[in-house]
């Protein structure tokens, strides 16, 4: 194995020994309170792992404010406690019932590469690259895209896929029963979020008519 593990590269350390001189050392007292109690977050966020999603510096949030999942194109599975490996549930669970955060977002965006691929997957397009892992995951993007209008481009359709799936994530995030108990206790709050990387704009999941609007 150590012939395939490599140092680190040398602008990551140059970045990282910038932030301990500045970022940690101004706020070293902080660092070490937050090193001796527990995590207390108030919101989860489930993001997808594109590298243009970075949710903590669009809300501005500082360390310890936010328990972020990531996966590729920001979905929930379905409830399925079948003994296997699941590891969006198994972030999600210990969210709600461990950390016991009050609001959960599930955070889309444009552009999303996984929503692309689920589209053309579920559309039967020829010619996609096959995949170990990659397309069962995105196989549970097939409800949502069942949903969408099937007029208009490929690109419009890609579009509403990318925010029909948040639905589809809420609509699977509910069949969880601890989510279910914590929603009917009014302990937390599902918020839906879609964000456009090139304008910056963010919209939000109406929860009166299961529109999104601009925030």
């Amino acid at each position: 194995m150590s012939n395939y593990i490599k140092f680190l590269p040398s602008y990551l350390i140059k970045r990282y020994q910038g932030w301990k001189a500045t970022g940690f050392e101004e706020n070293k007292s902080w660092f070490a309170r937050m090193a001796d109690v527990d995590q207390t977050p108030r919101v989860m966020v489930i993001s997808c792992c594109d590298s243009r999603v970075h949710a903590t510096a669009m809300f501005g949030v500082d360390t310890g404010e936010f328990f972020i999942h990531r996966n590729i194109a920001n979905l929930i599975p379905p409830y399925k406690p079948d003994g296997d490996h699941h590891g969006t549930s198994a972030a999600v669970e210990y969210g709600v019932s461990s950390l016991e955060v009050s609001n959960l977002i599930v955070l889309g965006h444009s552009n999303c590469g996984g929503i692309n691929g689920a589209y053309h997957l579920c559309k039967g397009t020829k010619n996609q690259k096959k995949s170990i892992f990659v397309h069962k995951w995105l196989s549970i993007l097939q409800p949502a895209y069942n949903n969408i209008s099937k007029e208009g481009t490929d690109e419009m359709q890609i579009k509403s896929l990318e925010k029909e799936s948040i639905k589809i994530s809420i609509k699977n995030l509910i069949e969880f029963p601890f989510i279910k108990e914590s929603l009917e206790k009014e302990k937390l709050v599902i918020h839906g979020l879609w964000h456009d990387i090139a304008s910056g704009e963010l919209e939000m999941l109406d929860p009166s008519n299961s529109n999104f609007i601009k925030i």
